[in-house]
């Protein structure tokens, strides 16, 4: 029987999606689940952004430039401007999601076998991308004693090597909810220049700051433009997951060039998608400032909940929706599998992603696990419910 690529068989399972299969074996016995495990909001999409997609007339549903529609790549500076980011049309490339982005930018910035230092945990596919890409990931552990603040320049200084060639964040940060600040970024923006590494910043949760926190965008970082890549998308800002469109940034014209090439290469974003997204722009901030109060009071619920539980830990996270919590647990996976396998509480569970997934480093996050607060608060306090009970009875609990 042929047999598949070393690399087929290197690329990981998703943490987020791997229990699905269980989940829904559960639902087959009566269970209900409730999805803590994947950033899918709840939330309405913009009445706006559906509409321009009921609305459509288009009788032939063609490829758009490699770029993106000029047109919605104009009101994307327009959008940016209003966030102090002072952008062309030029500098955007618009993508098949944030995931494409990344996927670019790794290809363009990175050649197989360099590497990327990332504080971790961190978004589970940017192993995958990794992986696809050929490129190494170095991890630098963030601690959930301090919040998972970024790690000391030190740590990154020990990290580098001649093969480093780009750091990457997320901010607001997948799967901690940190906000990186001002000081932080300026220290990355320092190291940066001093061993000429590229920047990468994803910022899809730039809208969902809080407690009166601001977001700081890496483009804002003077001095340090040749090096800065923004990726962006609109799945979470607009609650419109599906929509698949994304963006690649930088005012690196040899960086645009190469991702051009990229671009080319899978032809165009979805047209329909950026129809949406070009149309979701126009968003009054009244929406914004809805979503937002009600992450907050979702974040809260989560967040008292664990912390009093006995043996549980969960830092307060001033941005995007999801937390990562310690529990007094022998191991995350075996835990949030048996959860939907062997635990209900009243004909209920709640599916969780094992923590594991979003580190590099081989047995870090053992203990711990990420919760996406995309539900309602009645269905966040009855899985809260549902957690507190299974803590309980679990068989390898700790303490």
């Amino acid at each position: 029987m042929p047999q598949i690529s070393l690399k087929g068989k290197q690329m990981p399972e998703s943490p987020i999606r791997k229990l699905v299969p269980y989940s829904d074996e559960a639902k087959k016995r009566g269970i209900k689940v409730y999805h803590l495990n994947i950033g899918q909001p709840d939330i309405e999409a913009p009445e706006g952004m559906l509409n321009s997609i009921r609305n459509s007339n288009l009788k032939v549903i063609e490829y758009s430039h490699s770029a993106g529609i000029l047109t919605y790549r104009q009101k994307l500076v327009e959008y940016y401007k209003k966030k102090n980011i002072n952008l062309t049309p030029n500098d955007i490339i618009i993508t098949t999601g944030g995931s494409e982005a990344i996927l670019i930018a790794m290809s363009v910035c990175l050649n197989p076998g360099e590497e990327i230092i990332i504080p971790e945990p961190f978004y589970a596919n940017y192993n995958g991308f990794s992986t696809n890409t050929g490129i190494v990931v170095k991890p630098i552990i963030s601690k959930i004693e301090t919040g998972f603040a970024l790690p000391p320049i030190s740590e990154f200084e020990k990290a580098i090597t001649p093969k480093t060639k780009a750091i990457m964040v997320c901010n607001p940060n997948n799967p901690t909810g940190y906000l990186y600040t001002k000081s932080e970024l300026e220290s990355l923006r320092d190291i940066a220049k001093k061993h000429d590494l590229f920047l990468l910043a994803d910022e899809v949760y730039r809208e969902f700051c809080y407690d009166g926190s601001e977001h700081f965008s890496v483009m804002n970082l003077e001095g340090l433009e040749e090096n800065v890549i923004l990726l962006d998308s609109v799945s979470k800002r607009y609650s419109a997951c599906g929509v698949r469109i994304g963006a690649f940034i930088s005012k690196n014209k040899e960086v645009m060039k190469a991702a051009m090439k990229f671009a080319q290469a899978r032809l165009s974003p979805p047209t329909f998608g950026q129809i949406a997204a070009e149309a979701a722009i126009d968003t009054p901030d009244e929406y914004f400032k809805k979503v937002i109060a009600e992450y907050v009071e979702r974040r809260d619920v989560v967040v008292k909940a664990i912390n009093k539980m006995p043996g549980a830990f969960c830092p307060n996270p001033k941005g995007a929706f999801y937390c990562v919590a310690r529990l007094p647990i022998d191991n995350a996976d075996k835990f949030c599998q048996w959860l939907l396998e062997d635990f209900n509480f009243q004909k209920e569970t709640v599916m969780l992603a094992p923590a594991t997934g979003f580190y590099s480093t081989k047995g870090a996050g053992i203990n711990e696990i990420r919760i996406s607060y995309v539900l309602n608060i009645p269905s966040l306090i009855k899985a809260m419910k549902c957690l507190e009970e299974a803590i309980k009875v679990y068989p390898g609990k700790t303490n």
